[in-house]
């Protein structure tokens, strides 16, 4: 049984959504009117603004399931039920959704970086072609979740996806760190034999017409959160079956991807081996979604789940730079 039936929520939904799209119309006609080279100081402060954000509305969220659930007559009808204990619960389980989707944007921005270098986009187009980028990803990734909240009801589909992310979680960690080719790309090299694919970007468009010719030059940033989205909505689904809890940590962390791309852009060779930390998130949470919360009763301890992320995590960081420093000595 969910917390947060559709039908009984989906105000909630609809708020949530124009919040959404009122801070991002604030951002980029407000913070971000015109187009201009995003410094390492401003994309710092912007993710500390996402982030804090997202910490806020964790805050409210606890506050507002406890309003609910304590006037629920359905829940509260339920052997054992305690209105704060399940508060807390549904509040822990949006802050691990929100650090895994946030660690695996991680490899996003690896993507990001080749795309751009691919196009030869100017730094002072990137942001808000990105940003356009955003309002893509957070449409694609509305529609994942509706999927995969009915298609993880199913064992099978459960089984399916976690062993697809143990797969690609070991594809990734012997994959190593080698500079991505994006024109032997087994995806650009069909893209381009249904689309003209022009090699360099013209201002701020998606499409460019040429001697009557419409050209596609930046479809791919709509593809890799689409491509991405296959790994990261599963993954949410592996710490809960709650679509609000997925939904709302799913965006939280696209809204703050930019920012953090900006801010990590110059600075992404000094952290080599992160990615073999985001390999061993994908494998624990493969694992979690193929044996260990069947294991444990139906669901693996979250606290437990978002120390193991984060450690996983925080470990490839620190030796990354413990590394680097070495050799630059």
């Amino acid at each position: 049984m969910t917390l947060f039936p559709f039908a009984d929520y989906w105000t909630f939904y609809v708020g949530f959504t124009f919040f959404v799209f009122f801070i991002l119309a604030l951002d980029l006609g407000v913070f971000h009117k015109t187009a201009h080279e995003v410094s390492i100081k401003e994309s710092t402060t912007w993710t500390v603004v996402w982030i804090g954000l997202a910490l806020l509305f964790n805050v409210f969220f606890y506050k507002y399931a406890l309003w609910k659930f304590e006037s629920d007559p359905r829940l509260l009808d339920i052997a054992g039920f305690i209105p704060e204990v399940a508060a807390k619960q549904s509040a822990l389980e949006f802050l691990t959704g929100y650090v895994i989707e946030k660690s695996l944007a991680i490899d996003n921005i690896f993507i990001f970086a080749v795309v751009f270098s691919y196009f030869a986009i100017p730094k002072i187009y990137q942001h808000r072609i990105l940003f356009w980028g955003i309002i893509g990803a957070l449409i694609f990734r509305a529609l994942f979740i509706a999927l995969g909240s009915v298609l993880m009801e199913y064992k099978a589909v459960v089984i399916f996806f976690g062993a697809l992310l143990m797969i690609t979680g070991v594809k990734m960690f012997f994959a190593g760190t080698e500079a991505q080719d994006l024109e032997s790309n087994f995806i650009v090299r069909q893209l381009k034999k249904v689309f003209r694919i022009h090699p360099k970007v013209e201002g701020q468009k998606f499409f460019w017409k040429k001697d009557g010719l419409t050209y596609v030059t930046l479809i791919f940033i709509e593809l890799t959160d689409i491509i991405f989205a296959v790994d990261s909505v599963p993954a949410i689904f592996s710490i809960t079956k709650e679509p609000l809890i997925v939904f709302t940590s799913n965006i939280f962390a696209i809204l703050g991807l930019r920012s953090m791309y900006f801010m990590l852009a110059g600075v992404m060779d000094k952290f080599a081996y992160i990615k073999y930390g985001l390999a061993a998130v994908l494998i624990f949470v493969g694992l979690k979604m193929v044996y260990l919360n069947e294991a444990f009763g139906g669901k693996f301890p979250i606290g437990i789940s978002l120390g193991i992320i984060v450690g996983l995590i925080g470990s490839s960081i620190l030796a990354s730079v413990i590394i680097a420093k070495r050799k630059s000595l």
